[in-house]
């Protein structure tokens, strides 16, 4: 029988039997929950949500993201099941097929193709700061982090209508986020605006991007059709919103609680790639995803049977002791950083290149333009949405004021 698991703090009974990803306590106490259950119990049933499986170390989590021919994304990825009004494309496929949809897109997202996009991604970097930086206070969530990676990917990747670009960028983070009320209106709303955007670029010149190669695909020998058109379009327009944005968000915080990460970056600008990814192991926001098990197995000895489903976290095993040592810290200085923040086995995300370069902008410019960063809210009064993807919804800080730069 489910047990109501929002009623009071997290007890080992609630992580080892009631453990419920949507809950706002393990929305808060994410990592010291996660770090809990590795210890208590690394492979846990929980009866919430029909019942399901939680793998939290490094060697399961992996093992599972590889093993597509066992545990199934085709078979759902959510737990429970989401509201979207399209099927997500690749995402909600398995191969072979999705080795197709995945081959389409991937020419697109290597790091040569989105070189291109770090001028006008800075420059977009640039006008966002300017708004706020003489103030010398804002909240980085709703003034930067949440707008900055819908209007780059919008602008730059889909080449949407600029007119259009502040509205379809908020339809699509509304849609995302868990727990709206209004969620079902915005995945209809999104559904219809990637339909209108998909008629409008079927009656304009071809221009060799990602859409045209979308539309213009043959999948397995026949033309691909509009509903497959609408899932790949609606994963590229999801898949960097909410995950760039929270992780952006979480950045921010640590800069705040740990002044020295921002002023070495500032002194050795040269370590902001490497810097991004030791953050988006320890703070990275795509922190799980379901699957479904497609014949009976097991987990590190657990019998799970066929159609169960499992919930593995991309975000517990970037903390595990087996496989960072000294894993809560931050540290350059690592030998290895074989982190998962982008997942892994074959639905990886596709986007990982483009990714980076937006964090590794964001971090460059917020640290060189952004001194004596302060969080003017206590850091456990912050709130945070918490399903898959994790994200603070406010990050109020303060600043040294500074002049505006300008995108010249």
């Amino acid at each position: 029988m489910e047990t109501s698991s929002t009623s009071g703090p997290i007890t080992d009974e609630w992580c080892i039997e009631h453990f419920d990803y949507l809950a706002p306590e393990f929305a808060r106490e994410l990592h010291p929950t996660l770090a809990r259950m590795r210890a208590l119990c690394p492979v846990a049933h929980s009866d919430q949500h029909r019942g399901y499986w939680i793998a939290t170390k490094y060697e399961d989590v992996l093992r599972v993201a590889q093993d597509w021919e066992t545990f199934s994304s085709e078979l759902g990825v959510s737990v429970p099941e989401t509201q979207m009004t399209v099927q997500a494309i690749p995402e909600h496929v398995d191969p072979p097929l999705h080795r197709v949809y995945k081959r389409l897109i991937n020419a697109y997202f290597t790091p040569a193709a989105v070189a291109p996009y770090e001028q006008p991604t800075r420059a977009l970097v640039t006008r966002l700061i300017d708004d706020f930086v003489e103030a010398g206070t804002c909240d980085f969530l709703t003034d930067f982090a949440r707008p900055f990676p819908g209007l780059a990917f919008f602008d730059l990747v889909l080449s949407a209508p600029s007119d259009q670009l502040a509205e379809l960028n908020d339809l699509a983070t509304k849609a995302s986020m868990p727990n709206n009320p209004d969620a079902r209106e915005c995945w209809a709303a999104l559904h219809k605006w990637i339909q209108d955007f998909v008629d409008l670029r079927r009656s304009q010149p071809t221009r060799g991007d990602v859409v045209d190669a979308i539309l213009h695909a043959e999948i397995e020998g026949r033309p691909v059709t509009n509903a497959e058109i609408l899932g790949l379009i609606l994963l590229l327009i999801l898949g960097g919103l909410e995950t760039t944005a929270g992780a952006l968000g979480h950045f921010m915080i640590r800069f705040c609680q740990d002044p020295e990460i921002p002023a070495l970056l500032r002194r050795q600008p040269e370590l902001v790639p490497a810097a991004v990814e030791e953050l988006l192991r320890l703070e990275g926001s795509f922190i799980a995803i379901g699957r479904t098990a497609r014949h009976d197995a097991e987990i590190a000895g657990h019998p799970i049977k066929r159609g169960d489903k499992v919930l593995i976290f991309w975000a517990s095993a970037n903390r595990d002791e087996a496989e960072f040592p000294a894993a809560a810290a931050f540290d350059l200085n690592r030998v290895s950083n074989r982190h998962i923040a982008f997942g892994a086995g074959p639905h990886r995300c596709a986007g990982s290149n483009l990714a980076r370069l937006n964090l590794q902008v964001a971090v460059h410019e917020v640290v060189q333009r952004l001194t004596d960063l302060t969080l003017t809210a206590p850091v456990e009064t912050l709130p945070f949405h918490s399903a898959l993807n994790r994200s603070p919804l406010s990050v109020p800080i303060s600043f040294t004021p500074g002049p505006r730069l300008g995108t010249a």
